[in-house]
């Protein structure tokens, strides 16, 4: 059965999202790749066809997070090297050879499991080994390091492929911290050539690391919220030119005229201040429109910004539309990204929320369909 959909969507700019690699190829030395980092359904924006877009420029190296993320790509016939940074937990070791994945190898246990599983294939699975340079997460600490390389070495169903840790503190571009980091990533890789393992493969830089500090060791480098359009820090603004490749829009669904001293929506904690016009939209914290937006959201409406109003509700919010002219129901508000001139960015909803942009993108909700705009 053919019917229309709520009129709720959030598009995906693929040239935006090709001008944000860009940026980032030119942040890389000529001797590096991009490891482009697809995980969380690439920060909200579709892992599927982000990464078949990044496949049309060149990319052939992707990192996700888990295991079922990667197999979501191989079933949509993604054959490019895929990484996946989380762990390998019990019970998953043969589809990482079954589906050609390279796990990250956080500790010796999944070390011991995946050769295990490897040498009863009598195959070898290709791993990266991650360490822990002071992020305070998860890998080899250097000591733990110092003594798993003479077992690693005797591990015959394991390929040593990649070596890499990741910066705790790069979106300061004065931090202490990434200097120490540096310094200790470059002396566990060095343990690691005296063990006789050469990687083929090294990288430490994130968006930030990549976009602030150089790392002529690597040969990669793992952009991720600035291919999205998200700045890595707000030290960055200055430095690097990106674009949203996600616009959040409704429309309105009805207009209301509502007289001075009305209170609006849940527990009446906005009252209107004089005879208004309120449109409603039918988007709500359920669609990942978050509901500390409350009061202090915007719109972009008819070339305007105009404000959110009374509560953000599961599944509708209303807006302040009384200054706006020729306003219909229909009309499309953009909640995110760009419209008539006018933006609304990640990083700024993000400074109203006390949170990242990441945050702001990942939670974009699966009820919210996903329009990709064409690569050219």
């Amino acid at each position: 059965m053919n019917y229309s959909s709520r009129p709720t969507w959030a598009e995906i700019n693929l040239l935006a999202l090709r001008h944000n690699l860009q940026q980032a190829l030119k942040s890389c030395s000529v001797t590096q790749r991009v490891l482009a980092v697809v995980k969380a359904d690439a920060y909200g924006h579709g892992a599927t066809p982000v990464t078949q877009a990044l496949q049309s420029f060149g990319i052939c190296d992707f990192a996700v997070a888990t295991l079922e993320e990667a197999l979501e790509l191989r079933s949509a016939g993604i054959t490019d090297n895929l990484l996946v940074l989380g762990s390998c937990f019990p019970g998953q070791e043969g589809a990482f050879l079954q589906y050609d994945v390279m796990p990250t190898l956080l500790d010796v246990d999944t070390a011991l499991r995946l050769n295990a599983e490897a040498v009863s294939q009598k195959r070898q699975l290709k791993v990266h080994l991650k360490v822990d340079s002071g992020m305070g997460r998860v890998g080899f600490l250097p000591e733990q390091l110092r003594e798993f390389l003479s077992q690693l070495s005797q591990l015959d169903g394991l390929t040593i492929e990649g070596f890499m840790s990741h910066l705790a503190c790069a979106d300061e571009l004065n931090s202490t911290v990434t200097v120490d980091q540096q310094g200790q990533f470059r002396m566990m890789l060095q343990m690691v050539r005296e063990a006789g393992i050469e990687p083929r493969e090294i990288h430490l830089n994130n968006s930030a690391g990549l976009s602030g500090w150089e790392c002529p060791e690597c040969t990669m480098s793992r952009p991720g919220i600035m291919l999205y359009g998200g700045l890595p820090g707000f030290d960055f603004s200055s430095k690097l030119d990106l674009q949203p490749v996600m616009h959040l829009r409704s429309c309105i669904a009805q207009l209301r005229q509502l007289p001075a001293g009305s209170g609006i929506s849940y527990g009446h904690c906005y009252h209107a201040h004089d005879d208004m016009k309120v449109a409603v939209l039918p988007i709500g914290y359920a669609d990942g429109y978050n509901r500390l937006l409350s009061n202090c959201g915007q719109g972009i409406l008819h070339g305007e910004k105009v404000p959110v109003i009374g509560r953000v509700c599961m599944d509708w919010i209303m807006l302040d539309v009384s200054h706006v002219s020729d306003v219909a129901v229909g009309d499309c508000v953009t909640l995110l990204g760009s419209a008539d001139g006018l933006s609304i960015t990640g990083d700024e909803l993000a400074e109203q929320l006390d949170t990242i942009s990441y945050e702001v993108f990942c939670r974009i909700g699966s009820r919210v369909p996903r329009r990709y705009l064409p690569e050219s």
